[in-house]
């Protein structure tokens, strides 16, 4: 008869906070990123950072403010690179004559609001996405983004009101 192997209960922990934080962070990135095939790998790549030194990682009073805190980061660094591309490719674009007709493919439709946040600039997309999609106090908002509580008031104001200003154009 063979043993069943001896399991790390530092693993069997990491375990349970990757099936609870996963679906979490995906949204989380999504929301910051509008763009859900991305927003699951930067949720893998925020989880894997926190399994690498999950001994630090695990022992904090909070774990999952840590990897929020990472995934926005990659977030908002994942969208600056996709708008650089962007800018890169449309420039190359007006140098080069098509030879022919060529179809882009559209990107999925999200809804209004979702849009509208997409638009919004990073940590304010980040406030509103952990506030609605997480229902995060103020205090937990600025655990995770690093800074005060009364900045974390700010961005989420000052998205919320950009909100209103970009869904009320939008309506018109």
């Amino acid at each position: 008869m063979t043993e069943a192997p001896v399991r790390d209960p530092l693993s069997a922990d990491f375990d349970t906070f990757y099936r609870r934080e996963l679906p979490a962070m995906v949204a989380l990135a999504a929301a910051i990123t509008g763009n859900t095939i991305a927003a699951e790998d930067l949720a893998q790549e925020a989880l894997l950072r926190a399994y690498n030194r999950w001994d630090e990682v695990g022992a904090y009073d909070k774990p999952g403010a840590w990897v929020r805190r990472v995934t926005i980061n990659l977030a908002l660094t994942n969208r600056k690179r996709a708008v650089t591309e962007l800018k890169a490719k449309l420039r190359l674009r007006s140098w080069v004559r098509p030879t022919a007709h060529v179809v882009e493919p559209h990107p999925p439709r999200f809804d209004d609001v979702w849009s509208a946040v997409a638009k919004l600039p990073g940590q304010q997309r980040a406030a509103v996405a952990l506030h609605y999609l997480e229902d995060r106090s103020v205090a937990d908002i600025a655990e995770i983004l690093d800074c005060s509580e009364s900045t974390a008031r700010v961005h989420l104001h000052r998205g919320r009101n950009a909100l209103a200003s970009l869904l009320e154009g939008a309506s018109a």
